[in-house]
């Protein structure tokens, strides 16, 4: 099972939701998380543990001079600007490649090769015997997010239940978290910019074809305005979080109340065996 937790905006909860969700399950199975929030990092903060980093690296290419004649069939090919050919050489920005391989496919002399170039890291850590932790975090200045939430998952591969916390949003990295899912619960919570961002994130979630659930978080008991467009997109509310000082207690202490409340450990787990219906998965 592949369960993406996500949001149209931030400061929803959706990583609280994640961890949550890790903490309960993990007591009875074995469970993976990803957070694919690779730009601001933060499940790692409620499972302190030590981590060990492996590099995420993209191909770029690189021009053999001895075999280029510039005939200019890369630059021609490269939708992003990243490639031009000038009388003399060829001239790169590597920032700009979008890794996509094109000008070594184009290039008729053979002259292209692939180098590899770090854009950042992902750490992997196990705060349990049940739990391991994986963590994207993209490099200071790189503008390739996609490229490092897919080498994350990439590790996560092979688990028989993993929960991605997705960035907020609807972009480029929200799309590659939630390639290959079964299904999403989408966090989110009774304001006008909520309803909104709910709405355009239900979007992505349906183009995709994916079977979603919503969770509303922060609930202060006047949640008509969610639960109506929920009815209007055919979105059920699986959870219900309320605006309850107790809970912001414990999480503004970097706590679960999946680990402190038996009560609430018991309600994750409902949550993620009907996220497991919304896909038609056990």
């Amino acid at each position: 099972m592949k369960l993406v937790v996500a949001s149209g905006k931030g400061g929803t909860g959706k990583t609280t939701v994640a961890a949550n969700l890790a903490y309960a399950l993990a007591r009875s199975r074995e469970v993976v998380t990803v957070d694919c929030d690779v730009e601001a990092p933060n499940l790692h903060l409620f499972f302190p543990s030590m981590a060990h980093e492996l590099p995420a690296r993209v191909p770029v290419p690189a021009v053999d001079p001895a075999r280029c004649t510039l005939c200019g069939e890369c630059g021609r090919f490269c939708r992003f600007g990243a490639i031009s050919v000038l009388k003399t050489e060829v001239f790169f920005l590597p920032d700009l490649c979008h890794s996509c391989g094109g000008c070594r496919y184009v290039c008729p002399e053979n002259a292209v090769r692939d180098e590899y170039r770090t854009v950042g890291s992902v750490r992997c850590a196990r705060p349990s015997p049940s739990l391991t932790l994986i963590g994207g975090v993209l490099g200071e200045g790189e503008v390739q997010a996609p490229a490092v939430v897919r080498y994350a998952k990439r590790l996560a591969e092979g688990a028989p239940l993993i929960i991605y916390d997705a960035p907020p949003g609807i972009g480029c990295t929200v799309i590659e978290t939630l390639k290959g899912a079964d299904a999403c619960l989408l966090v989110t919570e009774s304001t006008p910019f909520g309803a909104h961002d709910l709405a355009l994130a239900a979007e992505v979630a349906r183009q995709l074809e994916l079977p979603t659930g919503v969770v509303i978080n922060r609930s202060d008991g006047d949640d008509r305005a969610i639960r109506q467009i929920c009815r209007e997109l055919g979105l059920p509310v699986l959870m219900t979080i309320p605006f309850d000082r107790s809970i912001a207690t414990i999480q503004n202490r970097g706590g679960l109340i999946s680990r402190e409340h038996d009560g609430w450990r018991s309600r994750f787990a409902a949550l993620f065996a009907d996220a497991c219906g919304l896909g038609g998965r056990a």
